[in-house]
């Protein structure tokens, strides 16, 4: 009877440990997953620096510049283009010309710098009806501004905590991991094994489909920017994430774009994105990402990876992109080891 209690109650406390850890769950499951992956730099920086922990703290703050400084240079930037392009698609009349606003600034938007007595007075009519409207909407403005701020200091508190796991698993990592073998309900191989599929997933979303995406999105990038075509980061993180779709993938962005520029007369223009699009960015998927694959690989077929990624989506938010496939990845290792040991 007390063996029986004391199971429950350790499973009680289990469960509620787990529950405790549920809001900080991204910040330490991708932490866990950068630390096992940068496992063999660790161990040749160390040499370098004299000790595991001093080359936990380099790569650390490797990390930190490696994240912060493309967003310090790009965020802006990319949300201020991902505004303008949402913004002239949505008053755009028809097809042709929504395409064509994929390709052109629409230079004649700007405002002359010289007024005439009447627009100064409506600026200054509109200006007193914003007044008005804050002080109408003050108090709802005031919880917007709290709500944003709360999810702000949230992002800021699981980075810091993901900067803080990565260092701590990095030094520890193998000391948690030897504890969590000897102590885990079940056989040691069966640890190794669930733990074998872990780190095959995080591998094999952040190489073997990470990678290949990033190199298409690069090149189609790279292509856009030079044909001159406007808000070209957003259309390149566009392509790399449609580059998860089979067959047709990174076609849904490029060709749009291939199409606008023909619309607008850009014939040669068209003719280079249609090529690079087929030949160039079509041979990275199929040739690097095998090799990727190597590395990287995921034992989920592409239309079980895809329904793993969407319905953690629709159940998780965000992070379910990785929360999905992690869950149906170890579900399907656990049911083989279950059918095994039958």
């Amino acid at each position: 009877m007390a063996s029986g209690a004391l199971k429950w109650l350790t499973l009680l406390l289990v469960a509620g440990a787990a529950w405790a850890f549920y809001p900080l769950w991204p910040a330490l499951l991708l932490a866990l997953w950068v630390a096992t992956m940068a496992r063999s730099l660790l161990a040749r920086v160390a040499k370098v620096t004299g000790g595991r922990r001093r080359a936990a703290a380099a790569l650390t703050v490797l990390l930190v510049l490696a994240l912060f400084l493309p967003v310090v240079f790009a965020v802006v930037p990319l949300a201020h283009d991902a505004v303008s392009l949402v913004g002239k698609l949505s008053r755009s009349e028809g097809a042709q010309t929504a395409l064509r606003s994929l390709v052109s600034d629409g230079g004649g938007d700007a405002e002359s710098p010289v007024r005439t007595p009447g627009e100064l007075f409506s600026q200054v009519k509109s200006l007193q009806g914003a007044v008005d409207l804050v002080r109408e909407h003050g108090a709802a403005a005031m919880r917007i501004a709290g709500n944003l701020a709360g999810a702000l200091a949230n992002a800021l508190l699981l980075l810091f905590l993901f900067f803080y796991a990565t260092y701590t698993f990095l030094t520890d990592g193998p000391d948690l991991y030897a504890w969590f073998e000897s102590h885990a309900p079940w056989k040691r191989e069966h640890t190794q094994r669930l733990a074998a599929a872990f780190n095959e997933t995080g591998r094999g979303l952040f190489v073997g489909v990470g990678l290949a995406g990033l190199s298409q999105g690069l090149v189609a990038t790279i292509t856009y920017f030079a044909l001159g075509i406007p808000r070209a980061l957003v259309l390149g993180l566009l392509t790399c994430v449609a580059s998860l779709l089979p067959s047709v993938g990174t076609a849904l962005v490029w060709a749009p774009v291939a199409l606008g520029l023909a619309l607008s007369g850009r014939t040669g223009a068209a003719v280079i994105m249609t090529v690079v699009g087929v030949v160039v960015v079509g041979s990275i998927d199929n040739l690097l990402r095998p090799v990727f694959a190597r590395y990287g690989e995921l034992d989920l077929s592409t239309f079980v990876l895809l329904l793993s990624i969407f319905g953690g989506l629709a159940a998780f938010g965000g992070w379910g992109v990785v929360l999905g496939p992690l869950l149906v990845r170890l579900a399907k290792e656990a049911l083989v080891i279950l059918r095994e040991d039958a």
